[in-house]
């Protein structure tokens, strides 16, 4: 099950990127203000480290993190951590699945549907999710340059109405808020643990750690750019304008001449945001499998997306309460399974070592 190492930096950077353009921009500018750049800086930067930190350690090992805490703790210690694993990829995906929901019924419909129209994505999401990682690298190919043409556009037709004043003055918000804004947003982050699921299963050569990491530098360059004109633009009221992405180039002066031509980037970046939130939900899947010792993908994936589907419909309506939940708690188990693991992951490497020597 090999992917390519092109195709990994591919998704640290666009998936890294789509996956914070929904609602992330709105709740960061809530906890932090004007100067929510500096807050989600600082998110990036924590968890920038621990991707570099899986990265190199791949330069250490071939050997799968499955492998690698089977060496440690033995297989039924490592089927206990990738049942966890199973678990926060699984809650990790709930949120993102309850966002694209609602940006589809809001902004590609006029009237609000039901929600059997957003049915089809459980069925391509039981679809992809049942096939193996190498899967993942293919799609990645696909969307990276999607999503590049799609947000360069998309920001070229906002940027001319960014008011830079809006961000003054800097660095008038308390430390204090700062960090609400970075644990207040910490279930956007979860790429150490996409990149430690790729362990042993891509060929090392000298220099990847950095290409990786500079990749993900970039997906955060492209949200760091996304959020100065999203904020620009919308300064003060920028608390309450959700799925912005889809909004902002209607200020466009070509809009009024000849309709809604952003339309077809925003769904060209539909496709790339849909395979990202699959990714988590594929994971889910694989850990699964792994921790249950059951190889039948298709199985396993139809019954995890079956259990979400049944969680959409069945808390739909206290969607609000589950997302406040979310985003006061969530950043405990971010920071244990995507800051915390990858670098003990160290300690896993170093113990399988020893023992062979």
């Amino acid at each position: 099950m090999r992917i390519d190492v092109r195709q990994i930096c591919f998704i640290m950077f666009a998936y890294t990127a789509a996956t914070k353009l929904l609602m992330y921009p709105t709740i960061l500018s809530q906890l932090c203000g004007r100067d929510l750049l500096f807050s989600a800086a600082t998110s990036f930067l924590i968890e920038g480290i621990a991707v570099w930190t899986v990265a190199y350690l791949c330069s250490r090992t071939d050997k799968t993190f499955f492998q690698l805490l089977q060496g440690t703790l033995g297989n039924v210690g490592a089927r206990i951590i990738f049942g966890f694993f199973a678990v926060f990829f699984f809650l990790a995906a709930i949120i993102p699945v309850f966002e694209q929901e609602q940006y589809v019924h809001n902004i590609f419909y006029d009237t609000i549907p039901s929600i059997g129209v957003f049915l089809p994505f459980f069925i391509f999401a039981a679809y992809a999710a049942g096939k193996r990682l190498t899967n993942i690298g293919r799609c990645a190919d696909i969307c990276f340059p999607i999503f590049l043409v799609s947000i360069v556009f998309l920001l070229a037709m906002a940027f001319p109405e960014v008011q830079w004043d809006d961000f003054l003055p800097v660095l008038k918000t308390p430390a204090t808020k700062i960090l609400r804004g970075v644990l207040g947003t910490a279930l956007n982050f979860f790429e150490p643990c996409w990149l430690l699921m790729f362990m042993g299963r891509f060929k090392y050569k000298k220099g990847d750690a950095a290409r990786i990491t500079f990749s993900y530098a970039g997906g955060a360059a492209a949200v760091l750019l996304f959020l100065t004109v999203f904020y620009g633009m919308y300064g003060a009221v920028a608390t309450s304008r959700t799925f912005a992405v889809a909004r902002m180039s209607l200020f466009f002066p070509a809009i009024e001449t000849l309709g809604r031509i952003d339309i077809i980037l925003l769904l060209a970046l539909e496709i790339v945001m849909l395979f990202a939130v699959v990714l988590n939900i594929q994971l889910a899947t694989q850990c699964i499998s792994d921790c249950a010792g059951w190889d039948n993908l298709k199985i396993i994936s139809v019954i995890v997306n079956t259990a979400m589907l049944l969680i959409l419909v069945f808390t739909e309506s206290i969607y609000n309460s589950i997302h406040l939940v979310y985003y006061k708690w969530a950043w405990i188990a971010v920071i244990i399974f995507t800051v915390l693991i990858p670098i003990l992951a160290w300690a896993l490497k170093r113990r399988n070592t020893n023992e062979k020597q």
